[in-house]
């Protein structure tokens, strides 16, 4: 498989504490990555790192690699805004902006090129029929976004973000929010989505990371544990703390 991001001897401090220590892995093009572990071990951190949002909080520092089709995004050069659009982010809670449908997924294309109204109109078409909402929105794209269920949302944060062709999507508990029906909904289109995107995602739900990923990174106190494929991970740990959480033991 092909590599898609690398980390390397990565380490994030917020002040003087140390979140994240000494993280190596690598995650694969086109497949679904899972992150899991308890609160406050560091995932959502080491999330935010790929697309260096954690950049905007004061005292915030990071040390060592991470590698974007072997290019360093915490290079000096690197533009945070090109970064950021190339690595998208889909919140733990739906968050449409309060603006018609169509203008939700408009809105980065709008930004980034300024495409003529027949070209955006195809780009939000397509978009929406990545995520798997067109045929439910296609009637009404003037209505505004926060009249739609959250799961509808969501989707549309999704699809919003693809809108402007990112090569990864990061996935924050994308589902906590959304009831059953909306979840598989959800889980459905990140398989659908994994065939032209890298997904990677952090979840509390240990049975979604074993149904919808295809490798899975075990996360506690500011270290990876272990990195497996799934299926391993979850049947056959090799750290006996990766066992114990997996199996309730621990948590």
């Amino acid at each position: 498989m092909t590599q898609k991001l690398e980390v390397r001897n990565f380490n994030f401090f917020y002040g003087e504490f140390q979140a994240l220590i000494d993280l190596n892995l690598t995650i694969e093009a086109n497949r679904i990555t899972a992150l899991i572990g308890p609160s406050g071990c560091g995932k959502t951190t080491f999330l935010r790192s790929l697309n260096r949002m954690n950049d905007t909080i004061r005292g915030a520092r990071a040390e060592g690699k991470i590698l974007l089709d072997g290019n360093d995004i915490y290079a000096p050069d690197v533009d945070v805004t090109d970064l950021r659009q190339r690595v998208g982010m889909v919140f733990q809670r739906p968050n449409p902006f309060p603006q018609s449908i169509y203008e939700n997924v408009a809105f980065g294309p709008r930004v980034l090129g300024n495409p003529q109204r027949d070209e955006l109109d195809e780009i939000v078409r397509e978009s929406l029929v990545g995520a798997v909402l067109w045929d439910e929105v296609k009637h009404r794209l003037k209505d505004s976004a926060l009249n739609l269920n959250p799961g509808q949302q969501q989707r549309l944060c999704i699809a919003r973000t693809i809108a402007v062709k990112p090569d990864v999507i990061l996935m924050d508990e994308p589902c906590s929010a959304l009831d059953p029906v909306a979840t598989l909904r959800v889980e459905d289109l990140m398989r659908r989505l994994a065939k032209s995107y890298t997904i990677v995602i952090v979840t509390h739900n240990m049975q979604q990371a074993a149904r919808v990923s295809d490798q899975t990174g075990f996360f506690w106190l500011g270290r990876l544990v272990e990195m497996n494929q799934t299926k391993q991970l979850f049947s056959a740990p090799r750290e006996a703390l990766t066992e114990a959480y997996v199996t309730g033991r621990r948590g």
